[in-house]
């Protein structure tokens, strides 16, 4: 039994470029795509990182003497659109969901294989706009929430190309989204249930369901905003009879869930990658697929607990404050199942489970935190305070980029047939791990204490612990050099990988190094226990 494929794809691969041309190229390949996804996102993370040291160069005095205060506040708002929007979304969705999901159900290409160029091409302009809005004389400088009246009244040249450029992304998002629940429900292999699909594919299941609930609605809100900067309009402005507070509810619906977005994907990859180098299947499957889908329909009622300073009446408060709580019911389920994982395993310590466990603490933290923000007299003494950008950071960069990272080490051998060197790798971890607690960490106490985020002049009394703070971002920003190196040198003359070094038994690894172009020879195998390690010829 063969799998149908698109016919005009493959009269077309002959058409396509070959070599190192074809991640140039409007590829219909799956895997192309995904690396095109890959090294774009990775860029703009070099960019988005860049603007952060900027960032924290100026917090490590109290004075703003680094760049006068409108250009802070446009870097600032670069830096947040940057790394949600370029970086950490299409990354763990694009990148890896497209690498991997037509491996997980059996498929050779995904579901629309033009849509998803499409996707994919949508991002590099948008991206390459808003950089460029920089240059524009009156860049966005009302932060990645783009609040009014704020964002209506600062300069609307690079506040209108800052909306064009999130609406041209967040179409790439929703084109994404379709076409990976349609090849996930429509394109499974025949004989493969629902129930032995490898985790990956359930967590980007519910988070293109969030991606395409979610996502129209900034949309239309972003859209309402520009009538308001260009024609004068008054739905958000204040002057003109609009409502500022319903801005902010309709961008929570799609921000708090954006941070699913961006965290549903990791949870996926990471079990992924925990049962193989723990040599151990993973722990209550049924409850992490339960718990992913719990976290869909609990994602989207929480949005107003980012609201109980904008006077939002006692009831809603309640409201939002059970409902945010009841959604770490399952991401705890998803904690304890990992480390039910590990428990007893063969554990390699390598740089993929390094980065793994390293996102498990970093998560837990966050999680923690993000419980006590959720609280309505704490998120009130917190609000918008150095608390917030803490928790934020332990979230999506404690928990999201280490994963990025685990699962470049843990899927590069079948990306290029090559290993990456694991004591550089090593070396990697070990300063972003303690670069980033020692920049993000100090943050909560200044939040306790009162430093308003947002603000490039602060009491002097916070300078010390914001150089603490500011010596973690340089150490970040230093771990960059050996990851780089790694992969410079590994492409180059690294080891051969060999098939499938890891031993690893989900269907990617069941083909060659790199895989072919329809990512097997003859037909797709049945994988009904991905999971099935410690058993005989496991």
């Amino acid at each position: 039994m063969t799998i149908s494929i698109d016919p005009q794809k493959t009269n077309n691969e002959s058409l396509q470029p070959k070599g190192w041309l074809r991640y140039f190229s409007f590829s219909l390949d799956h895997k192309v795509i995904g690396i095109q996804y890959l090294v774009c996102g990775f860029l703009f993370y070099l960019i988005g990182g860049t603007l952060a040291s900027a960032i924290r160069i100026e917090l490590a005095s109290p004075m703003s003497d680094f760049m006068p205060r409108d250009v802070y506040n446009q870097v600032l708002t670069l830096h947040g659109t940057i790394m949600i929007f370029l970086w950490i979304v299409p990354v763990v969705n694009g990148a890896f969901g497209n690498y991997l999901i037509p491996f997980y159900v059996g498929a050779r290409d995904m579901a629309f294989p033009r849509l998803n160029a499409v996707a994919f091409w949508l991002i590099p302009p948008s991206g390459l706009m808003l950089v460029a809005s920089y240059f524009v004389e009156g860049a966005a400088q009302a932060g990645w929430t783009a609040y009014p009246p704020l964002s209506i009244t600062t300069p609307q040249s690079g506040q209108i190309i800052w909306i064009l450029s999130v609406l041209l992304l967040g179409g790439s998002s929703i084109f994404g989204g379709i076409n990976f629940i349609a090849t996930i429900i429509k394109l499974r292999r025949p004989g493969l249930k629902l129930m032995q699909l490898p985790m990956y594919c359930w967590a980007m299941l519910g988070t293109s369901l969030l991606v395409v609930l979610s996502t129209p609605v900034l949309a239309g809100t972003l859209i309402l905003l520009s009538f308001d900067i260009i024609a004068n309009t008054g739905f958000f402005n204040p002057v003109l009879g609009g409502n500022v507070v319903v801005y902010q509810h309709l961008f929570w619906f799609y921000s708090h869930p954006a941070v699913y977005i961006m965290v549903l994907p990791a949870f996926g990859l990471v079990s992924e990658i925990l049962p193989v180098h723990a040599r151990k299947p993973l722990f209550g499957y049924t409850t992490m697929v339960f718990s992913i889908m719990g976290i869909v329909v609990l994602g989207l009622v929480v949005w107003a607990h980012h609201m109980f300073t904008s006077g939002t009446p006692p009831w809603m408060r309640l409201f939002f404050t059970i409902a945010t709580a009841f959604i770490a019911v399952p991401t705890g389920i998803k904690f304890f199942n990992w480390v039910a994982t590990l428990w007893g395993g063969k554990i390699s310590i390598n740089s993929a489970m390094l980065f793994s466990c390293g996102f498990i603490i970093n998560f837990v933290f966050g999680g923690i935190t993000g419980v006590a923000l959720a609280q309505v007299p704490f998120d009130i003494h917190v609000h918008d305070t150095y608390f917030v950008v803490a928790h934020f950071h332990y979230i999506v960069y404690g928990g999201t980029v280490f994963i990025i990272f685990s699962s470049i080490y843990h899927w590069f051998p079948k990306v290029s047939g090559k290993m990456l060197n694991e004591k550089l790798g090593i070396i990697h971890f070990i300063i972003t791990f303690i670069g980033f607690n020692l920049c993000f960490a100090p943050q909560h106490w200044l939040g306790l204490n009162g430093m308003p985020r947002r603000v490039a002049e602060y009491d002097p009394q916070f300078q010390f612990v914001n150089q603490i703070s500011s010596l973690g971002a340089l150490l970040m920003a230093i771990s960059t050099i050996p990851f780089l190196v790694n992969v410079f040198l590994s492409v180059r003359n690294g080891k051969d990988a060999g098939d499938n070094p890891w031993n690893a038994l989900t269907p990617e690894w069941l083909t060659s190094s790199p895989p072919p172009v329809e990512n097997w020879e003859g037909e797709a195998p049945l994988v009904e226990e991905p999971y099935g390690y410690g058993k005989e010829n496991s």
